[in-house]
Formats: C-alpha cells, sequence, structure tokens
C-alpha cells in the first residue's frame, strides 16, 4: 500500500513539473503566459482591398493569460499601399481586460486604412503593435509585442476609351471610324461590352450593329474596336455628339460600367465640275457647279497664271455660297497666248496664205488655233469646319487667232468644219436628187406640151359634115 501511494506521488509530482516546464516554454515563445494578449485580424471590408478604396479592419483583443491586464494600446503602423486615413486614428486603447479571457469575452477594435490609388495586385503585410501593463504596485511591468498580418490587395480595376480614330466624317460617305480601349487599371478585365450611340441618328453604323464585345483584356493592354459608319445625307454640318458606354466584369464577377461622350464632326469638303458654257462680246463664260454633298462658302473663281493663256482684266471672281447642286456662270476674257508665233493658218493647210475670198467675207484673217493644253480653273471656298479649300479643274477649249474661245469640236473652231464636212456626202445627193427632180420634171412638162399640140391638129376631110 505505501508503494502504491509513493508511486501514486511521484507520478503527481512529474505531472506538475512537465506543466510547469510546458507553462515556461510557452511564454519564452510568446504564446500563453502571465500577462499576454492574442491580437487578431477577425474581419476585412471589403475582403480584397481595392486601389483608391479605403479598407476596413476589424481586430479582437484576446487576454490569454492569468493576470488582468489594463492600458492595453493597439497600434497600426502602415506601410506602402497602405496609409492613414483622413479623420482615422492609427492607435486606439482599451482600459482593461480579464485574464483568462473566452473568445466571446474578447475587446474589439477598428481600423480604416487608405489604399494607394496605383497599388499592384499582390499580399502586402501590416504591423500591429500592442503595448499593456500587468500587475501593480512594484510588480507592474509593460510589455510590447508585435504581430504583421498580410492583407490581400486586388489590382485596380478600370478601363477607358483613350482615342478616337478621327474627329470629322463627310455626309454621305462610308467612312471608318476606331476607338481604342485601354485597361488603365492594375488588374486583368473581362467580358467587356463596347457601344455607342448618336442620340440625333444622324452618324450610325453600317455593315453592324453598334455593339461589340471584348473577352478579354489584360492590365495595360489595348484593343482597337472598329466601325464602318456613314452620315446621314440630309445632314446639317456640325458637332456631333457620341454617347460612349463600355461595361465589363471584376475579379468577383460584379458588372460595372464606364459611360463617356465623344464628339464627331460631320461635313466636309465637296467638289465642283467646271464646263465651257459660251463666248459672247469677247469674253469666255463658264458654269460652276458644286456637285458634292457640303455647301461651299464664300467660292472665288481664278484663272491661275499658265502656259498657253492669257487673261486680259481681272482674273477672278467672288460668286458667293454654292449649295450642294447649284451652280453659277464665271466670265473672263481668255486669249491663246501663242497666237500668230508660229504664222497665220487656215483650216485646210498650215502656212498657206489665207483665201481671199474668205478674207472679203469675214472682213478680217480669223483663222483658227487649237491649243494641246487644257485651261486651268481655280475654285477656292471655304468648307463647312471654316477651312479654306482649294480645287483645280481643267477644261478644254479651243482658241481663234481673233481672240475667241470655244468649247473643243464645238461651234466656231475646226470641230465644226470638220462637222460641216462630215454631211457633205448627204449634201450632195439631195443636190443629184434635187437635179434629177428637176430634169424629169422639165421632161414630163414637154411631153405633156407635145401631146396637147398633137391633139389640136386635125385633117381637112375629118372636118367635112
Amino acid at each position: 500500500m505505501r508503494k502504491f501511494s509513493l508511486l501514486t506521488f511521484l507520478l503527481l509530482l512529474s505531472t506538475f513539473l512537465c506543466l510547469g516546464a510546458g507553462t515556461a516554454l510557452g511564454a519564452s515563445n510568446g504564446n500563453i503566459n502571465s500577462a499576454a494578449v492574442q491580437v487578431n485580424v477577425t474581419n476585412q471590408n471589403p475582403d480584397t482591398a481595392r486601389p483608391g478604396e479605403p479598407v476596413e479592419l476589424t481586430l479582437s483583443v484576446q487576454n490569454i493569460g492569468n493576470n488582468n491586464l489594463k492600458d492595453i494600446k493597439v497600434t497600426l503602423n502602415p506601410e506602402y499601399p497602405f496609409s492613414k486615413l483622413s479623420g482615422e486614428d492609427l492607435e486606439k486603447s482599451i482600459s482593461y481586460l480579464n485574464a483568462r479571457q473566452e473568445d466571446d469575452d474578447a475587446g474589439v477594435l477598428k481600423f480604416k486604412l487608405m489604399t494607394d490609388s496605383n497599388a499592384s495586385e499582390g499580399t502586402y503585410d501590416l504591423d500591429i503593435v500592442t503595448t499593456y501593463t500587468s500587475g501593480s504596485g512594484s510588480d507592474e511591468k509593460t510589455y510590447t509585442t508585435t504581430k504583421t498580418v498580410q492583407l490581400e490587395v486586388q489590382g485596380k480595376e478600370y478601363a477607358q476609351v483613350v482615342t478616337v480614330s478621327k474627329a470629322d466624317i463627310d455626309i454621305a460617305k462610308e467612312e471608318p471610324l476606331e476607338f481604342i480601349v485601354t485597361n488603365t487599371g492594375t488588374s486583368p478585365l473581362k467580358n467587356l461590352v463596347f457601344s455607342w450611340t448618336d442620340p440625333k441618328g444622324v452618324v450610325l453604323p453600317v455593315y453592324s450593329d453598334n455593339t461589340k464585345h471584348i473577352k478579354y483584356l489584360e492590365a495595360g493592354q489595348s484593343v482597337t474596336v472598329s466601325y464602318s459608319v456613314m452620315a446621314d445625307v440630309n445632314a446639317d454640318p456640325g458637332l456631333y455628339t457620341l454617347n460612349v458606354n463600355l461595361s465589363y466584369e471584376d475579379a468577383d464577377s460584379n458588372s460595372k460600367n464606364i459611360q463617356t461622350t465623344a464628339g464627331l464632326f460631320v461635313g466636309g469638303t465637296t467638289d465642283f465640275d467646271v464646263s465651257f458654257s459660251e463666248t459672247s462680246a469677247g469674253e469666255t463664260s463658264f458654269s460652276v457647279a458644286n456637285v458634292g454633298n457640303n455647301i461651299a462658302y464664300a467660292v472665288k473663281v481664278s484663272i491661275p497664271d499658265q502656259d498657253g493663256y492669257k487673261v486680259s482684266g481681272s482674273s477672278s471672281t467672288i460668286v458667293g455660297n454654292l449649295e450642294k447642286g447649284d451652280y453659277t456662270i464665271a466670265s473672263f476674257d481668255v486669249s491663246n497666248s501663242q497666237s500668230g508665233a508660229g504664222g497665220n493658218t487656215t483650216e485646210n493647210s498650215p502656212g498657206t496664205p489665207p483665201d481671199s475670198s474668205q478674207d472679203s467675207a469675214n472682213g478680217a484673217s480669223s483663222t483658227s488655233m487649237s491649243s494641246s493644253d487644257p485651261l486651268k480653273v481655280q475654285i477656292e471656298y471655304t468648307d463647312a469646319k471654316g477651312e479654306r479649300e482649294t480645287v483645280t479643274k481643267e477644261v478644254n477649249l479651243e482658241t481663234t487667232t481673233s481672240g475667241n474661245m470655244t468649247a473643243a469640236g464645238g461651234p466656231g473652231g475646226p470641230g465644226s468644219s470638220a462637222g460641216i464636212s462630215s454631211y457633205l456626202p448627204y449634201i450632195g445627193l439631195l443636190v443629184l436628187a434635187g437635179g434629177v427632180f428637176v430634169y424629169r420634171r422639165k421632161i414630163h412638162e414637154k411631153i405633156q406640151a407635145m401631146k396637147a399640140k398633137t391633139a389640136g391638129y386635125k385633117k381637112p376631110e375629118d372636118q367635112k359634115i
């Protein structure tokens, strides 16, 4: 019985010694001891910190030691990408904590930090420093512990329309229009939907609708969204607003939407057609027509300096505004500057004296001479954007040595002579037919006269009764 009691005592003594050693070891490792505080992050809102947004941390402060504690102070030492949020404290206090607290009895502290707007996606350390006092009087001691926790930061999710390929499009003309969408955040984007609309319905996409889908876009990458567009032919020139919409999903599959606007000018240059009109009183007139889709303001028609032609008097005239489809007449005194350079000419053969009968009929030598170069006509105008534009057109003319101007192949030039020559065979046939008709008519009249004369003559015996 004694042996059993002694053995039992030794076993109990061993057990208490082991427990004492374990408690000492725990104290050396910073876990449970006579004065110990355990600080844990029990909640983070949002679960992943977002660049440019605050993050709220909820801390549990629990006394797991055997002594009561007082003057507990918990301080956050934030480093990049975290910083102090305006109006929020980095240090908070708990006046007293009882010994051997359960989880439900722990103190609760809340802190808010700001996350840098340019923070990259990743995990970052945050140091939490805790100071507290244990004991009283001469046994009072102050302890300081530091705990490092890891906070996860989500990359910045943002995209923007960086560039629109052009600032203006022409009316009733198919033109390309491109938008460049860039992921300016630090996290990839997925399931992007890009679209745009013109509230007035003047600019519309052709060959496709106005919506484009982008499956995935890495951070920092760009993608070009292309359209073919056309402006209404009846649109008034001016600046039109395009409403641009971009939606995408973040890492948590939450849908986000970005709306912005872009300006697009509708209207542009126009085109002209210039043709010879007539020659009268020494002046040559030209028809100038606006054959484009835009109005032309302050139109000026000029005959620029050029080889082969010269202008007497003013070489330019202002004709005002020309709506699309309108035309006007511009007249100039234009002559061939090379007339007489190679001697007088006739329609028949170069270098031969002019026909005297023709001189007497016309009263003067009026031989024709063709210019090999067309006449250049320059048109200046102000387009719908207020920019001055210049268009040069060419008109083929025939000139005479007396200064008369005609269109190539028109009346008064060698073209008319060639035209008359082409009708000479028909004229000859008509003359011949007329001659035959007249000749046969006269023969017929003679035959009729002879018959009448024969019928009026009778023998004498035939006249007796």
